[in-house]
């Protein structure tokens, strides 16, 4: 993580911790019941809870979260806290609406060629994007 990056999760009140890979251990090795819930990993929280003015209308991010949280917890899936935050970062730049491609999701997140085709993938099978079409090919979108 760069610098930059883990300035702003501090200012936030988010720093590394080994608390989980500890517990995970204490079970592996020591037969602990230590719960291990991905949803307890989450940060998502912490990092919406700002609100964007847009002119005179204002735009409460948390509404945005709400939609995309339903949309996780309806599919079902246990994706990972780096995926998750993925997630959000796409659902708060394109939304349900706007159509998006790997090269969009490569400059937002960062990410190189196989990691945003994987994670298109994935998001594919986990039913929370859809392809569509008539924008070209390797296009993608929210799914309601």
């Amino acid at each position: 993580m760069s610098n930059g990056r883990r300035r702003c999760f501090e200012q936030k009140g988010i720093h590394e911790t080994t608390e989980y890979l500890e517990a995970f251990l204490r079970n592996l090795l020591l037969n602990e019941k230590n719960e291990l819930h991905n949803r307890t990993l989450h940060i998502s929280e912490l990092l919406n809870e700002e609100k964007v003015d847009i002119g005179d209308t204002k735009v409460d991010i948390q509404d945005k979260k709400v939609d995309i949280e339903s949309v996780l917890s309806e599919k079902g899936s246990d994706f990972s806290v780096k995926t998750t935050v993925h997630i959000h970062r796409l659902f708060e730049k394109f939304d349900f609406d706007e159509v998006f491609g790997r090269s969009a999701v490569m400059e937002l997140l960062e990410l190189k060629g196989s990691g945003a085709s994987k994670l298109l993938s994935n998001l594919v099978q986990a039913d929370i994007i859809e392809p569509v079409s008539g924008h070209g090919k390797g296009k993608y979108k929210f799914k309601k």
